[in-house]
């Protein structure tokens, strides 16, 4: 059996400029809208919760944005990561797919989230910030924002989702370690979380009730603001670090992927792969099929609606229009806390609506299936969340086998499930269940999206 084949850039070759793939969209994308008044909003509209730089990427049309350099100097403690051709793992399956994946678990968060995390810290650093509150799921996006705050010496609020908040104690842990502050959410720290928690005390919380809690805190205070992981498209355009830097390592590797595999939860992680190989197939350059896969118990893209909605559940939010379950939606409990999200980032909603993007769903035991097969092949506990892309990748690489195709499948392993391991336990004991979203709470939310001409 051959081993694994790793292969790794220098350091030079970390990108020196992100890409946006709105440059390269047929259409531009659906404006953000004002909830009050029914008009697109402005800079001005934005302000008092995110710096003016994240604000003009937000609505940029430019194709390349500068990395600052302070920025790039701490990239380069794990960046470039490694891509791997999986040769063991491919044995194990006895299939003729060439399968790779990308390895975002070396950064010293352990996942693919310092990539933004690092940026909007040194953002808020620049512009005379010294606090920021943000949420998290799992406590991948709250560990990074957590890091980068030591870095620039700037005060981090967290509300983590209360059921990971339970779950995940040694990720809550990492966040104190480099000084953030991390509550459970809902949290009595908030009108929106007094709220929730008067409607149901046993509140498992989701990353919209978060999300409501930590813009609450930062709209209270002119020397905080807020940070968000995932869905918007400045997160979405500092992750493509991943994807431009695998276009390289595929060169090397001589090859090209013919089917690239992400999970998405907000969209972060998979807009970071796929965005810069999208982007050359919308330039003509070389085509790829692209392939979404998320939590069956949270299927914003395969049973959403793709329509204007808030993006938290308490509604303070400006609108955006993605594919969503209502944001009164609270998805069942998992151990993928990072995907459990009532909407789905407006960028890759319309990718999916262009058709650019296949969308798939499976339950959290198939993908705790696949991730033990890859883990027992590779050596690589994967995250919850990055199961749902090995799933992804091993339905793509059987299809080859039984097709007789060998075909070239990338993913991206975003990140380590080390500190998931009563995920893992739960798993092993017969414990982990699936728990299917109640298809009439989805009906009840999507009768309340907000109207917008």
């Amino acid at each position: 059996m051959a081993d694994s084949v790793k292969f790794i850039l220098d350091e030079n070759e970390i990108p020196k400029a992100w890409y946006n793939i709105v440059s390269d969209l047929p259409e531009p994308p659906a404006p953000v809208m004002h909830p009050g008044t029914g008009q697109p909003v402005g800079p001005d509209d934005l302000a008092p919760l995110f710096t003016m730089a994240a604000i003009m990427q937000e609505v940029s049309a430019e194709r390349q944005i500068d990395i600052p350099e302070p920025v790039r100097d701490i990239y380069r403690q794990w960046r470039p990561s490694p891509l791997y051709r999986a040769y063991r793992l491919e044995a194990a399956l006895d299939t003729p797919a060439r399968i790779y994946y990308k390895y975002e678990g070396v950064s010293p968060a352990g996942s693919h989230k310092p990539n933004t995390a690092v940026a909007q810290a040194f953002y808020c650093r620049e512009e005379g910030i010294k606090r920021i509150s943000t949420e998290t799921g799992a406590g991948q996006w709250g560990s990074s924002l957590a890091l980068a705050g030591s870095f620039f010496g700037l005060e981090i609020e967290v509300f983590m989702v209360r059921v990971s908040y339970d779950q995940k104690p040694y990720r809550r842990a990492f966040m104190e370690t480099f000084g953030a502050t991390c509550h459970p959410s809902p949290s009595n720290l908030t009108e929106v979380g007094k709220k929730i928690l008067a409607d149901n005390p046993d509140s498992t919380g989701s990353l919209g009730i978060a999300i409501s809690e930590a813009v609450e805190v930062a709209a209270q205070r002119d020397d905080t603001k807020y940070s968000l992981g995932s869905v918007l498209n400045h997160v979405l355009l500092h992750q493509t670090v991943v994807g431009q830097e695998a276009i390289r390592q595929m060169e090397l590797a001589d090859d090209y992927p013919d089917v690239i595999v992400g999970c998405t939860g907000g969209g972060s992680n998979f807009a970071g792969l796929t965005f810069p190989f999208i982007g050359r197939k919308l330039r003509a350059e070389q085509d790829v099929r692209v392939v979404a896969v998320e939590p069956a118990n949270c299927p914003s893209l395969t049973k959403g609606k793709y329509a204007y909605d808030f993006g938290d559940t308490g509604q303070m939010t400006p609108l955006v229009k993605m594919h969503t379950l209502g944001s009164s939606f609270v998805p069942p409990s998992s151990h993928a806390g990072g995907l459990r999200y009532h909407g789905m980032a407006p960028l890759v909603s319309q990718l999916v609506d262009l058709g650019q993007v296949e969308p798939t769903a499976y339950s959290q035991t198939e993908c705790f299936d696949a991730g033990v097969t890859f883990a027992k092949a590779e050596g690589i506990l994967p995250a919850p969340e990055a199961n749902h892309a090995v799933k992804g990748a091993l339905v793509e690489a059987m299809r080859c086998k039984e097709e007789g195709e060998s075909r070239a499948i990338l993913f991206n392993l975003c990140g380590h499930g080390y500190f998931d391991m009563q995920a893992y336990m739960d798993y092993s004991s017969g414990k982990l269940a699936d728990h299917p979203y109640d298809e009439s709470e989805v009906a009840m939310a999507l009768a309340g999206l907000p109207s917008v001409a």
